[in-house]
């Protein structure tokens, strides 16, 4: 474990650039001489190194190895479910049949690709409770907006134009105002209560012919399971709305609770998070959506059809299809095929007690981080937690030591850290999700980081505000790098 000193990151290759030195040989020219372009569009102040094939490995090597990574450490970020993802997954997706398949080959050459999307259509709506499944959208909030989007195709065809509000709860997830923006709704934040669940009788107040509808994530971002949930539903639907389910948490329900059982209309998942596939970097993404009867004929195309693809009905062929009153095409082809193989390669490994191990596991590890630290880092809802706990650095900020000097502490522990300030709605937030992966040591380890550092916010706050202190870099001006990106490597002068 890293607690002082540095980690040297080696010459920049540029640096390591000797005169002469080749790191590849190029073959002799086995084609016609070609005229150069114009001398306008030529330069010769193109400064590249000149190093060998081994130092252009042992560089790049040596830069991955400084890299958190979920093969590498406890990455414990909140809502996002950074976890092991098996790597048979990986390799059913390599399997010829799949990598090189192509979206716009024909459905009788395709048929295996077919089924294996409609048998992943149907593992999901049994899931969820669900009965139409689309796995054309790319992502979560690419999910989101295909199922508001879906909301509002429906109040539209019954005639009812003047539903324009979403109530999207304060705890939601932070794409959620941003999807509803989108598909033409206004945005109206509902308010939680002090249990952290739907204030009701704020709801009741907003439950009126102009409310098209909630957007509700379950467990919330506060990581608890809304008490008040099947009433919350029970009101929108008396006032004609109806309620979409944000299910990128579904991981602390799977195998235990039907988000359809509980009254939701439509929903997304993210596969990419609960369902096994490498996260992170902006990609790759899958966010079916699954809804309710009355909007399965507005789903995203293409949906997979079985049986009478040919005109004879017979059972075992598929075919794409688009719904009746569909939104249309959310993407370019059938949805990210390669995260849809793993996902379903996830599923039937794990089979029906292994998905609901899942969800014991992810649930009892949360609460085991909550039950040990509660007692020194605050705990603003104090009541059992789902799949991921949300602490306050609230104690440690009156000593000096922020939220953020906490977490860049961390990384020197050997931790990634966790997600931090959100949820907004809790100050000082630290929102660890410890996923069902992790073994009881490495969370013991993870624990005791935090109480060492804790620990350092009375004996030494001034360390710790300046952590980290092993990384390659100390702090970033992350928002100045956002803004105004140096991209460009200069030699000095």
């Amino acid at each position: 474990m890293l607690k002082g000193g540095s980690r040297d990151t080696g010459k920049l290759l540029m640096e390591r650039s000797v005169p002469g030195r080749m790191g590849v040989v190029t073959p002799l020219l086995d084609v016609p001489l070609q005229p150069m372009p114009d001398a306008s569009l030529l330069r010769d102040d193109l400064s590249l190194p000149e190093v060998s094939e081994p130092e252009v490995v042992q560089y790049f090597t040596a830069l991955s190895q400084l890299n958190f990574s979920i093969d590498t450490q406890f990455y414990p970020l909140g809502s996002c479910t950074m976890k092991y993802n098996p790597k048979i997954n990986d390799e059913m997706a390599f399997l010829p049949g799949f990598a090189a398949i192509h979206p716009l080959q024909p459905e009788e050459q395709s048929q295996g690709a077919l089924e294996l999307l409609y048998r992943l259509q149907e593992f999901l709506g049994e899931i969820t409770g669900m009965a139409g499944v689309s796995l054309a959208t790319l992502a979560g909030a690419h999910g989101e907006l295909a199922g508001v989007l879906m909301m509002r195709a429906y109040h539209h065809a019954q005639g009812d134009t003047g539903r324009t509000k979403m109530a999207i709860p304060d705890s939601a997830h932070g794409t959620n105002p941003a999807s509803a923006a989108m598909a033409g709704f206004d945005v109206v934040s509902l308010a939680s209560d002090k249990d952290g669940n739907v204030d009701l009788e704020a709801l009741h107040e907003l439950a009126g012919p102009d409310l098209a509808g909630v957007m509700i994530t379950l467990p919330s971002t506060l990581g608890l399971f809304d008490q008040n949930i099947v009433e919350v539903c029970r009101i929108v639907h008396e006032a004609g709305g109806l309620v979409y389910g944000d299910g990128a948490n579904m991981n602390a329900l799977l195998g235990r609770t039907k988000l359809g059982d509980l009254g939701f209309d439509v929903i997304h998942l993210n596969l990419h998070k609960t369902f096994s596939t490498p996260h992170g970097g902006g990609g790759p993404g899958a966010g079916p959506v699954c809804c309710a009867p009355i909007l399965a004929p507005y789903l995203a195309a293409p949906v997979v059809a079985a049986g009478g693809s040919n005109g004879n009905g017979s059972v075992g062929t598929y075919s794409l299809s688009s719904p009746e009153q569909s939104i249309g095409k959310m993407s370019g082809y059938h949805g990210n095929f390669g995260v849809l193989v793993r996902a379903y390669t996830y599923i039937r490994t794990l089979g029906d007690a292994g998905i609901k191990s899942i969800s014991g596991n992810a649930v009892l590890n949360a609460n085991y981080l909550l039950q040990a630290l509660k007692d020194i880092y605050y705990l603003p809802y104090d009541r059992t937690c789902m799949h991921e706990v949300v602490l306050s650095a609230d104690w440690q900020r009156a000593r000096g030591v922020s939220g953020l000097d906490v977490a860049k502490r961390l990384l020197d522990y050997g931790f990634h850290a966790p997600t931090m300030y959100f949820p907004l709605i809790v100050h000082e937030a630290l929102m660890i999700e410890p996923t069902e992966a992790e073994n009881r040591d490495t969370l013991d380890a993870f624990i005791q980081a935090l109480r060492d550092i804790n620990q350092e916010s009375f004996d030494d706050p001034d360390f710790v505000h300046h952590a980290p202190h092993t990384t390659p870099v100390s702090r970033l001006d992350e928002a100045g790098a956002a803004r105004h990106p140096d991209l460009r490597w200069r030699p000095e002068a």
